[in-house]
């Protein structure tokens, strides 16, 4: 093994077999092709790929276990000849990671990795968690005891796009050669590393301070003409950058200038097969670069969590001659490493690996914090398992609320980022459950601090609107988590900058010039995942306490002695009206109008509550009950839930704040900005008399009691009683009650009293004889 070889004096070009642009790559054979005067015999090339294990060290549902991924990655060994494979991944591989191996800073995810014989791996984002030194002296240092206990990882990292900021140079490999086989038939197969280029803003920029991570494509293609120019046989990218979506054909029409758009079809066709990571889904792609349209080449991500591997193989052919592999179907193909048909068994070193860890984090990790009500989960795709970062969650709602309460400021924020796992419990009995720190930790292990500042409404409505992220970024949209009593309308549907149409804090709406206190991790508080306007609040001050630290005194304070529950409620409602509705609305207006992110999309194999309709008022008057579509977006973005809600303003009074959208079951109250005409308030009088029969004249009082109420409350002021005579004004009490005598009337016959407040007016007859 070694960085960059020139043993082969020509580079010998590799075609896939097959054309089309973007096709499914389930039963292809990849052959490279050389000039004739070259000959060599034919040589199979066999890659097993992985991206995003973040230390996922036990088998879970969406996790195929360490201890089964070696076997996996063995088995293909077995079947394609383990000196004809090499294990690459494409970064992540550490950080965020569950409990087993973040309290262990990773160490053993290093050290299965290791057992397992990864060859190469790109640097992800996480790999910069603790910054660049941390991965190059502690991570791809040597392991040494006394020096560095909890390093040493064997395989070779690389970075091309990765420099040194002051001088421009390499801060990591920009590339790794293996070669295959021996004498004339060796094979030179060359890795090229790329992150993606957001990294600044997904990691502490203080740990990267010394850094320039410059363009993928530009750096992939000098380092791929290198190779070229080496002789390298087999050129293949690992990239910690990924497609938003599993569809093949959709990912070859993306266009060049989205991030990944740019890189299947703009990286040089000198490079052989792109393996990708970041969005955490699996796909298996044949998509032809720009430059060379008849050549498709394998795009391919196994996913997250070791639950799949991918496997590329190649037939390396010096005269030219497409060869057929040595087994038949071979191409490229997702296997699935959790399968519960004919299992993958656990290799034995990795998994003795896995039980110390695990040991180890069942003593560290025990402590039970308190009792939650039931799960909190993080957004779910269409599929109950893959993560959507786009989707509002539980778990948001309750991270963001124990920031705030930690922090005692007004509102807390968490990015959806932030959350790495879901909370159910230890629910063996069911719900209440007890939540252990181990399964905190595997929630918030970043160890961010949380950082208060002051944000005016101004800012607030800027920050809400940086949730739609930079064009063509593979996460368009982020759903910041918000504690508890903020909330927001947005019309999915407007120009960038114009989606947020309505903000409250407790039922108050937000002041664009008011300053409000806002706490968020360390992390977004540096501007990241592109929410720059954290960095920009005044008067920031770090706390100094960890995030994970304010979950466990939140529980310590809310779930010791009661469960805390679980908040279903809608934080943020989607509200798109027709082309042309009016400006304002008054009582026998048509008003309609769509709703959109009424349903938190839920974890497959976990309850949740959601609204099978919701009800709608203008004040204190009811539009209707409109039902709810529980449908979960196939999108990666917070529209799951929608109504269609339309009928005909009722009469009201007054000028309501709103249209006000209730979901029964779940708690959602969220006001809709609608602007309704002021209309005169009218008062409900109620008017009585004592005695109810005739009065003698010039003898007896009337007494006269009189009740108003507006929009359904006590009123107050005066009201007037005029008429038979009578002239006078009467203050109404604190429950809109005014009792006065009047008389006696000396006029026979039939009488009349109006009793008056404002507009409003009622009338007293009675008879005098």
């Amino acid at each position: 093994m070694h960085s960059r070889s020139g043993s082969s004096p020509l580079r010998r070009r590799v075609a896939a077999a097959g054309l089309g642009l973007a096709v499914a790559a389930t039963s292809a054979t990849f052959v490279a092709q050389a000039p004739a005067a070259h000959a060599l015999s034919p040589v199979d090339v066999t890659i097993v790929g992985i991206n995003d294990f973040h230390g996922r060290l036990l088998a879970g549902r969406d996790a195929g276990g360490a201890a089964k991924l070696a076997t996996a990655v063995d088995s293909v060994r077995a079947e394609y000849g383990e000196e004809n494979t090499i294990f690459a991944a494409a970064g992540d591989l550490i950080g965020a990671s569950t409990f087993e191996s973040f309290i262990q800073q990773d160490k053993p995810t290093l050290d299965v990795l290791n057992a397992a014989g990864l060859d190469v791996s790109a640097v992800g984002n996480h790999e910069f968690d603790k910054g660049y030194d941390d991965l190059v002296d502690r991570v791809m240092a040597p392991f040494d005891a006394e020096t560095n206990p909890r390093g040493g990882a064997e395989w070779t990292y690389i970075g091309a796009n990765v420099k040194m900021k002051d001088s421009g140079e390499d801060a990591l490999e920009p590339t790794y050669v293996q070669t295959i086989g021996e004498g004339d038939s060796a094979v030179e197969v060359g890795f090229i590393g790329a992150v993606t280029e957001h990294l600044p803003e997904l990691v502490s920029p203080t740990g990267i301070a010394d850094l320039e991570v410059t363009d993928i494509v530009e750096a992939v293609n000098t380092e791929a003409d290198a190779l070229e120019a080496d002789g390298v046989d087999l050129i293949v990218m690992l990239v910690h950058e990924g497609a938003p979506t599993t569809d093949c054909a959709a990912i070859g029409a993306l266009a060049d200038d989205t991030d990944f758009g740019s890189i299947v079809q703009d990286v040089d066709s000198s490079v052989d097969a792109i393996i990708s990571g970041h969005t955490h889904l699996a796909y298996d792609c044949l998509i032809a670069p720009a430059d060379a349209p008849l050549k498709p080449r394998p795009v391919v991500s196994a996913g997250q969590y070791g639950l799949n591997i991918n496997r590329l193989t190649f037939t390396v052919d010096a005269d030219g001659q497409v060869e057929p592999s040595l087994k038949v179907g071979d191409g490229s193909e997702i296997i699935n490493v959790g399968r519960t048909t004919d299992p993958f068994a656990e290799d034995p070193e990795v998994k003795a690996i896995v039980e110390a860890a695990q040991e180890v984090a069942d003593e560290l990790g025990a402590e039970p914090l308190g009792e939650i009500a039931g799960p909190f989960t993080r957004a779910k795709r269409a599929d109950g398992t893959t993560e959507n970062r786009g989707g509002e969650s539980t778990a948001g709602h309750l991270v963001a609320e124990a920031q705030r309460w930690a922090a005692d400021a007004q509102i807390g924020f968490i990015n959806p980022g932030g959350l790495r796992a879901d909370i159910v419990g230890l629910a063996e009995g069911g719900y209440p459950a007890t939540l252990t720190y181990k399964q905190a930790a595997d929630m918030q292990n970043f160890a961010n601090t949380l950082v208060k500042m002051t944000l005016t409404g101004e800012q607030l409505e800027e920050l809400l609107e940086q949730q739609w992220q930079p064009a063509g970024s593979s996460r368009p949209f982020l759903h910041l988590g918000a504690s508890d009593g903020f909330e927001w309308t947005y019309d999915p549907t407007a120009a960038a900058g114009e989606h947020i149409t309505g903000m409250w804090l407790d039922g108050e709406a937000i002041d664009p010039e008011t300053s409000y206190s806002v706490v968020a991790n360390s992390f977004l508080a540096g501007g990241g995942d592109n929410f720059s306007v954290f960095a920009e609040g005044a008067d920031p001050r770090d706390t100094g306490q960890v995030d994970l630290e304010s979950m466990v005194a939140y529980m310590a304070e809310f779930g010791t002695g009661t469960a805390v529950p679980v908040d279903y409620a809608q934080d943020s409602l989607g509200v798109v009206l027709p082309e042309g509705a009016p400006a304002t609305y008054a009582p026998g207006d048509e008003v309609s109008l769509e709703l959109s992110s009424l349903v938190l999309a839920p974890s497959a194999g976990l309850a949740t509550l959601a609204d099978e309709e919701v009800v709608v008022r203008i004040g204190d008057k009811r539009l209707g009950a409109f039902a709810v579509d529980p449908t979960v977006s196939e999108n990666p973005d917070d529209e799951t839930g929608t109504a269609t809600v339309t009928g005909i303003v009722p009469a009201y009074h007054g000028s309501p704040a709103g249209l006000v959208v209730k979901g029964r079951t779940t708690g959602t109250e969220i006001v809709v900005p609608l602007a309704f005409e002021a209309q005169p308030a009218m008062a409900e009088i109620t008017t009585k008399r004592n005695p109810k029969g005739p009065l003698k004249a010039g003898k007896k009082k009337l007494k006269v009691t009189v009740t108003v109420k507006v929009d359904g409350e006590p009123a107050s002021g005066k009201v007037v009683l005029s008429g038979a005579g009578v002239e006078k004004t009467v203050k109404l009490d604190k429950k809109g009650k005014a009792v006065t005598r009047v008389g006696p009337f000396d006029d026979k016959g039939v009488q009349v009293i109006t009793v008056s407040y404002g507009d409003a007016s009622d009338t007293l007859r009675f008879k005098v004889r």
